[in-house]
This record gives C-alpha cells, sequence and structure tokens, in this order.
C-alpha cells in the first residue's frame, strides 16, 4: 500500500560542490522512494589529504547507506530500536576504516566526520559524529539540532565567560579542532538522542558539511526565508549561488541535503504496513577470499579457487597522539592540549585527537 497525497510527504534536494579545495572529499546520498513515508541522508566530511580523506568519505558512506537500506526495509521494526541501529552503524564504519587503514598503511590518519537523519512520518532520528551540522528551519528560524564536535562550543563558552575576546574567538585557529571523528579508533562522542524529534509542516532540515557554514547562519536563515515556499531544488541552488557570491578563496568543500517537510500527519500503528521480517542478523565479518587449500564441501578437486593469504587477525589500535589535516599545513598538535589551554578545569580524558580545518570566519559586527 502507498501512501498518498496531493504532494510528497518530504520535498528533497542535495547540493554538492567542490569549492575552492583541489579535490572533493565529501560524499553524501539520501534516499527517499517515492511513495514511502521514510527516507535517511548519509554525510561524510574526509579529512586527512588527498587519497585519504576521500577514501574515508566513501568507505563511510558505503558501509552506512548498505547497512541502513537493509533496516529500512520495515521501518517499524527500524524505530523499535532506531538508536541501536544508528549507534551499530556508525560502528560498523568505524571497523572497516579500521580494517583499511590496516592494509593500507599509507592512508593512517585518515578520517571522517558522519551525519545520519532518519526520518519517519513526522519524527527525526539522527546520529553525529563531528562537526557536521544538522540545521531546522521553523518559523524564520535556524537551530542546529545535533552537538558540536570541534573546538567552537569551548571557545565561545570562553566568550560567554569574560576570558575570551569575541573577535578572537571568532577566528582562532583551533574552532575547527575536532575532537570526536570516525577514524577507526574509539570513538569520543556520538550524539543519537533516545527520542526522536517531532516535526512539523513547513519544516525545512538542512542536513550539510561544515562547508556550507562558510555563510553565517544568519545567511542561511535569509536564504531559506526567501526560498521557503519554493521546491528544495530550488532552495539547493540559491544555497550554492550564495555560496558562490561569497567568493571565499579558501571555500571548503561543499554537501548538503534540504527537505522540506510537507505533511506531518502520523498513521495510527495498527495502520502502518509493515515489510519483510529483519529479525535475521546481517553477519558482521568482511568479505574474503578463501586460501587455495581451503575446499568448499562438495567442490570437484580440479576446481581452482584464488592464491590469496588470509587477513590477519584484527588486533586492537590506540588513536594516534595527533592528526594533521595536510590542507592545513601545519605541525601535528595534540587537541588534548588545546582543550587545556582554552579550559585548566576541562577533563581530556574522553578526546581523540583531530584536524585542523582552516577558514575564514564571517563575522557580523
Amino acid at each position: 500500500m502507498i501512501w498518498r497525497s496531493r504532494e510528497p510527504r518530504f520535498d528533497v534536494a542535495s547540493g554538492i560542490s567542490q569549492g575552492a579545495r583541489d579535490y572533493q572529499e565529501d560524499a553524501i546520498t539520501a534516499d527517499f522512494p517515492v511513495g514511502a513515508e521514510a527516507g535517511f541522508v548519509v554525510l561524510a566530511d574526509g579529512m586527512g589529504g588527498h587519497a585519504a580523506g576521500d577514501v574515508a568519505s566513501k568507505i563511510i558512506l558505503t558501509e552506512v547507506f548498505s547497512e541502513l537500506k537493509f533496516h529500512f526495509a520495515d521501518v517499524v521494526s527500524f524505530e523499535s530500536r532506531a538508536t541501536e541501529i544508528l549507534r551499530s552503524v556508525a560502528d560498523l564504519a568505524n571497523e572497516a576504516l579500521r580494517q583499511h587503514t590496516r592494509s593500507h598503511p599509507e592512508t593512517e590518519g585518515m578520517g571522517a566526520t558522519l551525519v545520519v537523519p532518519a526520518l519517519v512520518e513526522n519524527r527525526l532520528w539522527w546520529i553525529s559524529i563531528g562537526d557536521s551540522p544538522l540545521f531546522l528551519f521553523r518559523n524564520g528560524r535556524l537551530t542546529q539540532l545535533n552537538e558540536d564536535h570541534s573546538m567552537a562550543p569551548q571557545i565561545d563558552f570562553m566568550v560567554k565567560s569574560g576570558l575570551m575576546d569575541p573577535q578572537v574567538a571568532a577566528n582562532h585557529p583551533d574552532r575547527n579542532c575536532l575532537i570526536s571523528v570516525l577514524m577507526g579508533t574509539r570513538i569520543p562522542k556520538i550524539d543519537c538522542p533516545a527520542k526522536p524529534f517531532e516535526l512539523k509542516a513547513g519544516d525545512i532540515v538542512v542536513c550539510s558539511s561544515d562547508g556550507l557554514q562558510f555563510l553565517t547562519n544568519a545567511q542561511i536563515e535569509k536564504v531559506l526565508t526567501k526560498a521557503r515556499k519554493t521546491r528544495s531544488t530550488e532552495i539547493a541552488e540559491r544555497l550554492l549561488e550564495e555560496l558562490e557570491r561569497l567568493g571565499d578563496p579558501d571555500q571548503d568543500n561543499i554537501s548538503f541535503t534540504v527537505i522540506k517537510v510537507n505533511d506531518a500527519s502520523v498513521r495510527a500503528p495498527e495502520d502502518r504496513p509493515r515489510g519483510p521480517s529483519t529479525a535475521v542478523a546481517r553477519p558482521r565479518r568482511l568479505t574474503t577470499v578463501a586460501p587455495e587449500h581451503v575446499r568448499v564441501p562438495g567442490q570437484t578437486p580440479t576446481t581452482s579457487t584464488a592464491q590469496v593469504s588470509p587477513l590477519p587477525a584484527p588486533t586492537p589500535t590506540e588513536a594516534p597522539a595527533s592528526v594533521a589535516d595536510s590542507r592545513a599545513g601545519r605541525a601535528p598538535r595534540s587537541v588534548a592540549e588545546a582543550v587545556q589551554e582554552s579550559n585548566p578545569d576541562q577533563s581530556v580524558e574522553d578526546l581523540s585527537p583531530a584536524r585542523l580545518r582552516p577558514r575564514r570566519v564571517t563575522v557580523i559586527k
């Protein structure tokens, strides 16, 4: 049975641009089937430079998308354990990164942020790791729904406490230093609410990489206010045009998805169609090629197999002491040192190293 209305429940469009960078490290996809009451977005913003950051974001996108697509075959089952599933797909992607860096040592230090908004009727679930924002535009105001896992909140706190000048804080080189990111090591911070956020008709959700934040929140809000009654494709085009008009020579990669909520009605539980059962757990082991001496039962002796050695057993790895983004051109530094400098009382036990992502910050005077 297909849910129908005068227009789709969700109007969705994505925008992507390389910006002023030499290569694209963002990866994004949106899955909102026609007639469906649910859908999701997967966005990963890579770090680590060419042939590393882009690889990390693609690995994460592939792993998360394929797993969520499986679970969204039955959205009722998904919602019954949404938080558990979202956390598990992040762990799966993180493990895939770990395995890749083990077999490709030259990519050591690569990583990516992750933000996944998952919508079912009027309910919004999400998981986010890093500083890629998830915005809500409602009644003319723009707010960020997810946590910012960078140094920016702590720097802003210092401003509110009178410990730092606002101008200094706005242009502080550590604003974009991440304190949590997927790197194949322990994930220090994960934002994944236990209950969904309730959406209303007319809401606009924007899931983006931090490249969109070369525009201030006020500038983004202005674009959405003017274009709120147009289609999502028009909104996406206007956001890209505004960034192009800005003309920042340091413009980061840009990727985002605009989701307009046309209908926020809710079905009674008994009226919601169920998809095929997802009770059987999916295998979590990586697919490998059997070595030559391993014979499948019933295999004839003349059948040849690939001459590939089995993968070594995984061993725990620790996070590197520090990570330097190749785009920054700076010497590695410890995030813990940066945190302690700005707030001596801050515990750094749960913080992991991350990267510097330089950009010019537009300041509203």
